[in-house]
């Protein structure tokens, strides 16, 4: 169920995270046939809250109101902070609860100070990963994901990856036609392709080269055939050890995992928008058969082929069971 939504923020909070959990639970967008949440904003105490940005926020509500709610949306703040016990213990209560907590950026950080990251993986802004990941070790931070939906707790990474992360939950929850109109209205993609890592800065020595830029294209379109780091390093005249650390460089992350998360964002747009059987696509994608792609659909969406399909196919998909 997804009614009843609570902002969290804290003092020197970040405007536009706030305004993320705003846009898309706290206008009625019901003319539309959207569902209309019941929304509001609450901090450790009620009244004004300072902004990173030199304003205040006048907040309504204190860590009483977190309990009504199905979801809890912990927006960003300063990190050089401890944060108040009353606060951490709402959260904590209302996961216990049966409902779901979702952080925006630095907002992970508040997830960690209550515990909820333990034993879960998690993600905030590619600045604070390695921060984050000191402070709480009992978690497994991924730096290279836009989020991460380890019901129920949701992290997603800086500022417009909230919007990829709400969108995401209303879709897991109401439905692919829900998050599109929420979307549209928004004037933003309903689903973004990538991790944060292509929005990390890695100035790359002069001395090794051009950029891999080609090649990633070329294994964009080729996602189907066999690749290994011998027969791509080659491609580049490069020594395998030398092309690893180059495209680690380049994209955060390793061949093997680039070329993953590639080929599962092929095969959800062909299980959204195409009725080809499971083997067909898994095939297509590069993964041989069903069972493989069943492995990586589950080690990193957390279902399989066939509920993705069931949850975010075009009506006329939804169906298709093989």
């Amino acid at each position: 169920m997804l009614k009843n939504v609570v902002a969290v923020v804290l003092e020197e909070l970040h405007p536009f995270e706030l305004g993320v959990a705003c846009e898309v639970f706290g206008l009625d967008r019901s003319e539309d046939g959207l569902p209309a949440y019941d929304f509001a904003i609450a901090g450790a105490h009620p009244g004004p809250h300072r902004t990173h940005a030199g304003f205040t926020v006048d907040v309504p509500h204190g860590p009483e109101r977190i309990a009504a709610a199905d979801l809890v949306v912990v927006t960003a703040t300063t990190i050089d902070r401890t944060y108040p016990e009353p606060l951490l213990d709402a959260l904590r209560a209302a996961v216990d609860g049966g409902a779901r907590v979702l952080s925006i950026c630095s907002g992970a950080f508040v997830l960690g100070a209550a515990g909820l990251l333990d034993g879960r993986r998690s993600t905030t802004h590619w600045r604070h990963t390695a921060e984050l990941a000191a402070r709480h070790p009992l978690t497994e931070v991924e730096p290279d994901v836009l989020y991460v939906d380890e019901d129920p707790v949701v992290t997603s990474a800086g500022t417009a990856a909230g919007i990829d992360a709400c969108l995401h939950l209303v879709r897991k929850l109401q439905g692919a036609e829900v998050a599109r109109g929420i979307a549209r209205r928004m004037v933003v993609a309903p689903h973004r392709e990538g991790g944060q890592a292509q929005f990390v800065y890695r100035p790359l020595p002069e001395t090794d080269g051009e950029s891999l830029a080609p090649l990633l294209d070329w294994m964009r379109h080729h996602l189907g055939e066999e690749a290994t780091v011998e027969q791509l390093a080659a491609r580049v005249h490069m020594s395998p050890r030398t092309f690893a650390r180059r495209f680690h460089q380049e994209t955060g992350t390793t061949p093997h995992r680039w070329l993953t998360g590639q080929r599962l964002l092929l095969a959800q747009r062909l299980l959204e928008s195409t009725s080809e059987p499971v083997d067909t696509i898994a095939s297509r994608c590069g993964f041989g058969n069903a069972a493989t792609l069943r492995h990586h659909f589950g080690r990193r969406l957390g279902t399989t082929p066939l509920a993705y399909r069931r949850c975010f196919a075009e009506p006329e998909f939804r169906g298709r069971s093989c």
